[in-house]
């Protein structure tokens, strides 16, 4: 696996409010959208970057992917029906950073493109984020109610925990037999080697 790119802080807080491309195409399985950039991700360009982030250990222990990919692997999901997008575009240090008006502006726009796009699954990489941006309260972990619907069929959303470091409340194993349980739903097969 590729070490992580190193960088100052000073490069750090130039990136923030940077934007990080998506990862997308229409019709996928799986769109998965994070809360925001972070620092790192919008450093490197390639997102979930944070070297304490599980997104990518836990997509492969999940069957997602054939091996753990590297954050810089981004665009090989694609091939595998999965993308990669965020509720808020811009970068921050920490996603208590943005304002709960931004949350909810990002939910419109992440529900124009998600119509625009028709993935099977939304799968929001934190409830609490999920919660803010849809002004669903009460939402839990898993399915959720609420769909998008768009010219390429409905969208099912689910709300997955979030991979980040500072998420104690989940060990990577536990992300993982949830992630699982999203990758049931939506059809795909196991794709762990052995």
């Amino acid at each position: 696996m590729t070490p992580s790119p190193r960088f100052s802080a000073e490069e750090l807080q130039a990136a923030r409010d940077r934007v990080v491309p998506d990862v997308v195409a229409g019709g996928l399985s799986v769109l998965f959208c994070g809360i925001n950039p972070g620092l790192m991700t919008a450093a490197t360009g390639h997102h979930f970057a944070r070297p304490g982030n599980r997104f990518w250990p836990v997509l492969h222990l999940s069957g997602f992917t054939p091996r753990r990919f590297a954050p810089a692997e981004q665009r090989e999901l694609l091939a595998y029906g999965l993308g990669i997008t965020n509720v808020v575009a811009r970068a921050s240090a920490r996603a208590d950073e943005l304002s709960a008006e931004e949350y909810r502006e990002g939910g419109r726009i992440l529900t124009g493109k998600v119509a625009r796009l028709g993935p099977r699954w939304l799968a929001v990489v934190g409830v609490t984020a999920y919660r803010t941006a849809f002004g669903e309260k009460g939402a839990a972990i898993g399915p959720q109610e609420r769909v998008i619907e768009g010219p390429l069929g409905t969208t099912r959303i689910w709300a997955l925990p979030n991979p980040s470091g500072l998420n104690a409340h989940w060990t990577a194993a536990t992300m993982a037999e949830e992630f699982a349980r999203l990758r049931e739903a939506a059809g795909l097969p196991d794709r762990r080697a052995g």
